[in-house]
Order: structure tokens, then sequence, then C-alpha cells
């Protein structure tokens, strides 16, 4: 964005990156286990490997939230038999025991050991879930980031996700074997377990046609040696459909990756390894193309906002918009009047509260105007996302330091 404020926004979201790494730092390392107040996550959830790094996000949110020091209890983990530690870094450097005088689950809050049921199950439930985010936060993140909730979730799994060495030189290999170099689109297009149940069919000519239109503007102010392409999916007739049908791109993927990610497979090692490059590079490339209802593709969205001052507008999803499983809920605010022009649409007046239910990708949005109760659609262009904004401890005692 070429308004002056580059610089600004890259020191701001810097500094804001800083403070919060450290605040997370200071609550995942107390000077004494034995006595911190502890919240379990148990990580056996069973999903793929996105919703599980969903699930731990949102039990480091509750953990933040209630200051509580995170506790992984993963031995036996589906993808990974021995647990989160030998891929990823421990979450503490001190304290990795559920040990404490007292135990309880949700809502006990006065115990010294927490347990959280899965998002969908938490009752009652807190106004800090997504997509709030904390309030002492939000007036330097809303000038700086045209998705607040995408950065604070981005910035929980920047702690979370610290690879081991081993996994940091797979990642590593993974990435140069293929090629992968900028500039580079990452496209997601997911099948196997989704398609027909959670998510409609889209052709890669879809995927391909967003692709293009990305380069196409970027070539309007800058000249581009080689367009490339970096595909990950569960089915690997993509990629060669891809190079058959794209020749003017660079097409990179590997298909024997795409196998292993099948259902059948999906569970054992190698998967795990193929599934966190897939994730590595989406999120590495200059703009991601895939469908939001997979969480595969809105993990991959979420690391990118920690690699940019703003990645908000790096995307094109094929369906959905941006969600967080089990999210409170997602309002948008009427920036415009709105006379319905047929029966299927809504009525609305400037500052109206609208519960957005999807966006149609052609010009409509589809919701519930909470002061008239119409349900309908509406022009997505009249409207903008409501911040959701929530308290949250400040922990300024730690910022001061």
């Amino acid at each position: 964005m070429n308004d002056g404020y580059e610089a600004f926004r890259h020191k701001e979201s810097q500094a804001l990156s800083d403070l919060v790494q450290k605040r997370f730092h200071y609550l995942q390392n107390p000077s004494d286990c034995s006595t911190a107040r502890k919240l379990v996550c148990k990580i056996n959830k069973g999903c793929g490997l996105g919703c599980q790094l969903h699930h731990i996000v949102y039990c480091f949110i509750m953990a933040y939230a209630t200051e509580r020091t995170l506790i992984l209890k993963s031995k036996g983990w589906r993808y990974h038999k021995n647990g989160w530690e030998e891929i990823y870094m421990p979450v503490s450097e001190t304290c990795l025991d559920s040990e404490g005088e007292t135990q309880g689950t949700w809502p006990s809050t006065d115990v010294q050991v927490l347990t959280v049921p899965i998002i969908d199950s938490l009752n009652p439930r807190p106004p800090y879930l997504p997509l709030a985010i904390p309030a002492d936060l939000a007036p330097r993140l809303i000038r700086i980031h045209g998705d607040p909730i995408a950065w604070w979730i981005g910035q929980l799994l920047k702690y979370i996700l610290k690879p081991q060495p081993e996994t940091a030189e797979m990642l590593e290999n993974g990435k140069n074997k293929l090629g992968f170099k900028k500039p580079i689109v990452g496209v997601h297009v997911r099948r196997t377990d989704k398609v027909g149940t959670e998510a409609a069919f889209h052709s890669l000519d879809e995927y391909m046609k967003a692709v293009d239109d990305y380069y196409d503007q970027r070539e309007m102010v800058e000249r581009i040696d080689k367009r490339r392409v970096y595909i990950a999916s569960d089915d690997p007739k993509v990629i060669d459909e891809a190079r058959r049908n794209y020749p003017q791109y660079e097409v990179i993927g590997d298909p024997e990756i795409a196998k292993h990610a099948a259902v059948s497979t999906r569970y054992t090692d190698t998967s795990l390894n193929g599934i966190m490059l897939d994730i590595d590079l989406l999120s590495k490339s200059d703009f991601l193309v895939c469908t939001f209802s997979s969480q595969v593709c809105r993990v991959a969205y979420e690391i990118m906002q920690s690699m940019y001052p703003d990645a908000s507008s790096r995307f094109k999803s094929l369906d959905d918009i941006y969600y967080y499983g089990g999210q409170n809920a997602h309002n948008v605010i009427s920036v415009m009047d709105h006379q319905p022009k047929s029966t299927d649409q809504i009525s609305m007046k400037t500052g109206d509260l609208i519960g957005i239910a999807g966006n149609h990708w052609n010009g409509f949005s589809k919701g519930k105007n909470i002061r008239n109760n119409q349900n309908g659609l509406f022009p997505s262009f009249k409207v903008n996302n409501k911040v959701e904004v929530a308290d949250f401890p400040t922990y300024s005692h730690i910022d001061e330091n």
C-alpha cells in the first residue's frame, strides 16, 4: 500500500507482535510449576491437523484469558503417538506437568488446574472466544490491520508452532527439493473427505482463474519473470491436471504428499510431514487461493498474518468467508442504507447490525438484520466487519519490564 505509512505499519506490527509474544512467554514459563495455575488441553480431538491446531489455539486463548499456563496432553496423539513435543518445541520451558492441589472442569475457575472441553461444548461461553480480540490491543491493531482476529490467531499460532530441529530441517529440505521460490501463489484444493459433505466441488479452473487475476494485477505495476503456483491437495491428479492444462505456469507440488493426505493414510508420520510442509509453504506464498471451508486453508491464512504487517487481502476463498470453528456470532455493520430490489433482499439502515451467514461472491451476502429480524441478501459493499473486542488481562506488569 503506497500511502506513505508503510514504515509505520511495519514498525507498529512488529511492536505489537513483540508485545504479545513476550506476554505468552511469561504466561507459559512460571517460576514455580507446582503452584502455577494451569489449563489442560487434550489434543486427541478426532479431526484433521488444521482442526487440531485450532483446538490448541482455543485452549491457549482460554489460558491467556484466565491467566493460566497452557499444558498440552498429547501422548497417543493420532498423528504422532509419542506426542506433540517430538514434532514441535514444548509450549513451556519450565512447566509441562498437569499436577496441582485442586482440579476441575470449566466453569470451575477457582481450581488450580482447569480442564476445558472442545469449543463447541463450552458452557457458559465467555465473550473472549473468537472472533474477539483483546481490548487493550484493539486501538493499535485496528489502525494497522484489515482483519484483526486473523492477526490475533496468527500470533497464537506463531508461539505454538515452533518446530523441533528435525522438523525444521524437514520443512527446509522439502522447500528446497520442490524448488519453492517467489513470486508464487499457493493453491489448496481439498477434495476427498470434504466434497459433497462440508463443501461443494470447485474445478481447478476456478482456482486458476483467481491465480490469473492475481498475476494480471501484479504485472500492471511490475514485471514477473515466471508465474509460479504451489499446489497442495489430497488428490494427486490435481497436480498432474495443472501441469497438463497450464503450461504457462511453473507448477510446484508433490503428488506423493497428496497421496498420503488421503483419508486412508492421513494419520501417519509421512502424512503429518506432508501436511506440515503444505501449511508452511501455503503460508509463505505471496497470495493464497483456496476454500475457507478447509481448516488447513484458514490456518495458512492465519500464519500468513504473522509474516506481513497486514496480509488480510492476500487471499481468495472460493466458498466461505473467514471464520473460526465454534466462534461467537459474526456480525457486520451497515455503512449505507439499502432498500430491497427483490423479495429475497433485506432492508438496512446505516448502523444496523447484521448477523452474516456467508458471502455469495456475486456482489451479495446473506444475513439477518438484528433490528428488523429480516433474513436475506444485501450488497456486500454496504457493510463492514464489526471488530469484536473483549476484556482480557492486560499483563501491564509484564509490558513495563
